[in-house]
């Protein structure tokens, strides 16, 4: 079956953002949880403290934005071709909405943590293939991190595809990993227009 339609993740997948998450889970003292899961299960008003912390990082590090070398050419040919494409992230949409301006972009469909759903929950790519009028088989992820493999799975998309210039840790995981958007761009070329699987 031909693929009709791309899911993105948005930071480390369509644009490089300097975040120390090390540094970030630290501050947050999240104790091994995922940041969102965490924050959301705090009580007042350390919530809403914690919140602001998450946020000042992000502001920061989203002002710093750039755009991944080749993801604005992989992405108009995707539309050229007819192709629906999603930007499905866990931060704000503050954040999706300055780097949508910034750098020009479009998406069909788009969804931010304020949605309530987010990776590794297969719950928001679920949501963004309804919104695409897709089924599971046709289409794909394209994230940097296991979260976007977790969703994935989760959600039944057979078809992921790793952005990342460490493969080794991707290694027992399901997913096809590329060093750079050229590359993944030319795998998904034949899934699109030639049916490959």
């Amino acid at each position: 079956m031909k693929l009709k339609g791309v899911i993105f993740d948005m930071d480390g997948t369509v644009v490089d953002v300097p975040y120390d998450w090390i540094q970030i889970k630290t501050d947050l003292e999240t104790q091994g949880e995922p940041i969102l899961v965490y924050l959301n299960s705090l009580e007042e008003p350390e919530k809403s403290i914690k919140w602001k912390v998450l946020e000042k990082y992000e502001y920061a590090a989203t002002r710093k934005a750039k755009m991944k070398l080749g993801m604005r050419r992989f992405l108009n040919l995707l539309s050229k071709k007819g192709a629906k494409i999603a930007l499905v992230t866990n931060n704000s949409r503050n954040n999706v909405s300055y780097l949508l301006e910034k750098f020009g972009l479009e998406f069909d469909c788009v969804i931010s943590r304020e949605s309530g759903l987010w990776k590794p929950s297969g719950a928001p790519l679920l949501a963004a293939l309804k919104k695409l009028g897709l089924h599971k088989e046709e289409c794909c992820v394209v994230g940097d991190s296991h979260f976007d493999i977790k969703a994935a799975n989760e959600a039944g998309i057979p078809h992921v595809f790793i952005l990342n210039k460490d493969k080794d840790i991707f290694d027992k995981t399901n997913a096809e990993v590329f060093s750079s958007v050229k590359a993944l761009k030319k795998r998904i070329e034949r899934l699109l227009f030639k049916g490959e699987s």
